[in-house]
C-alpha cells in the first residue's frame, strides 16, 4: 500500500509512483498488475500519458457530465464537490488491471495510470498494489 500526495483536484499520473513501490515487478515474466484505490471520492483509469492536454480535457469533460449544486443532491455535508466526487469515482471506477510481460507492465506506448482526483480539498490517497505471476 502506498500513500500519495495529491496536488490538486484534476488528472494525475502516478505510472512511474506506483512502480517505484514495487521493484519485484522486473522478476515477473508473466503475471498481472492490479491497482486499487481506497477512497470513494476519486477513482484510477488508464489513458494518454504524453500530451498534458487531455488531463485538462478529461477534467473539463467529466465536470460537465456531472456538474455540482445540482438541486436533487442529498449528500452535501462536506460541499458542493462532495456528491459529484463519488458519482465521478464510480463512473471512472476504484481499480484497474494491467498484464505484467517480462518484469514491465504491458501497457500501450502512449498509456499512463491516472490518479483522477475529484475532490477540490484532498490531502492524499492510498492506493494497494498487487502483482502477481510466474
Amino acid at each position: 500500500e502506498i500513500k500519495l500526495k495529491v496536488p490538486s483536484r484534476g488528472f494525475h499520473l502516478v505510472t512511474s509512483e506506483i512502480l517505484y513501490a514495487i521493484p519485484e515487478i522486473d522478476q515477473i515474466k508473466i503475471g498481472q498488475l492490479q491497482v486499487f484505490i481506497k477512497h470513494t471520492s476519486a477513482s484510477l483509469t488508464i489513458n494518454e500519458n504524453a500530451d498534458p492536454t487531455v488531463r485538462v480535457d478529461f477534467e473539463s469533460h467529466i465536470n460537465k457530465m456531472v456538474p455540482e449544486n445540482q438541486p436533487y443532491y442529498k449528500h452535501t455535508f462536506e460541499g458542493p464537490d462532495d456528491m459529484p466526487a463519488h458519482i465521478k469515482a464510480s463512473l471512472m471506477g476504484s481499480s484497474i488491471v494491467i498484464p505484467i510481460t517480462n518484469g514491465k507492465p504491458n501497457l500501450g506506448i502512449w498509456q499512463g495510470i491516472y490518479l483522477c482526483e475529484h475532490r477540490n480539498n484532498a490531502s492524499e490517497r492510498h492506493l494497494v498494489i498487487t502483482a502477481f505471476g510466474k
